[in-house]
């Protein structure tokens, strides 16, 4: 038997969130636990070492990303390109921002991603939320589909490298939660700037974000057939827990000129 397989407490890491350790050396030493009987002597340089490696623990587990984007497109201006788009078998989505992805991201502007092979998108766990997402997560690519390859996608590239805090029901959970924190729409609507095909301030628009949510979004646009540019995303900056709004560190890139197409959809 191994000696240390009868150690009555404070034998093993203990690790709440990634975020709190606990030492017992005989005594309650703050840090760290270690796995020596509680009578056995512990040189200073083997404690020294034990912090080293708790610490080492909580740095690998805890959340490797700064913040999230929480990413919502206009259907509208997705369709509107030479690309256009196809629907889903579900039928054609509401006259709304839908949600494109939650994004974990680096302060830098760089980001992670594909970080778990090993954790593929498991579609079982996703039973009780699957009316939110066909309503408030829709694809619009082609061919036609029901959402999964999307929603797989987006799990697989981004969101397995927030799964330290969040595991896959959490994360998905998470977005929508947010898309009813913030109606993009009934704020840009109450601004008056609408989706009728007109040319809005670019400025007015984060403008009226802002105003409404207390924060700066990042705005990204794309071109249409004519080649306007259009309001495509907004971008929402959000914790590493997924659950409240903050200020952008670093926007995304934007393609944007100083007015904007707001096509119908």
């Amino acid at each position: 038997m191994s000696p240390y397989s009868s150690c009555q407490r404070g034998c093993v890491i203990h690790l709440p969130n990634a975020l709190r350790l606990s030492l017992y050396v005989g005594r309650h030493v703050e840090g760290v636990s270690h796995p020596f009987r509680p009578n056995m002597k512990l040189p200073r340089p083997a404690a020294f070492l034990l912090l080293l490696l708790a610490l080492s623990a909580v740095a690998s587990t805890a959340h490797d990303f700064d913040f999230f984007y929480f990413v919502q497109q206009w259907p509208g201006s997705y369709c509107d390109t030479r690309q256009s788009c196809c629907y889903p078998s579900t039928g054609k989505p509401a006259s709304d921002f839908g949600i494109h992805g939650l994004w974990p991201n680096y302060n830098d502007g760089s980001y992670p991603a594909n970080c778990d092979p090993d954790r593929p998108y498991d579609a079982s766990e996703m039973s009780d939320l699957m009316g939110g997402m066909q309503a408030n997560w829709p694809t619009l690519a082609c061919p036609s589909g029901d959402g999964s390859s999307f929603w797989s996608h987006e799990w697989r590239k981004h969101g397995t490298c927030s799964e330290s805090l969040l595991d896959q029901r959490s994360y998905f959970q998470a977005a929508l939660d947010l898309k009813k924190q913030v109606d993009l729409l009934k704020v840009l609507q109450d601004a008056g700037i609408r989706p009728d095909g007109g040319f809005y301030s670019l400025r007015g628009i984060a403008g009226a974000v802002r105003e409404a949510i207390g924060y700066t979004p990042g705005i990204q646009c794309n071109v249409d057939e004519s080649g306007n540019r259009q309001l495509h995303q907004i971008y929402l900056c959000v914790d590493a827990w997924g659950k409240e709004l903050i200020e952008c560190p670093v926007f995304p890139r934007s393609k944007c000129s100083s007015r904007v197409e707001f096509p119908p959809f």
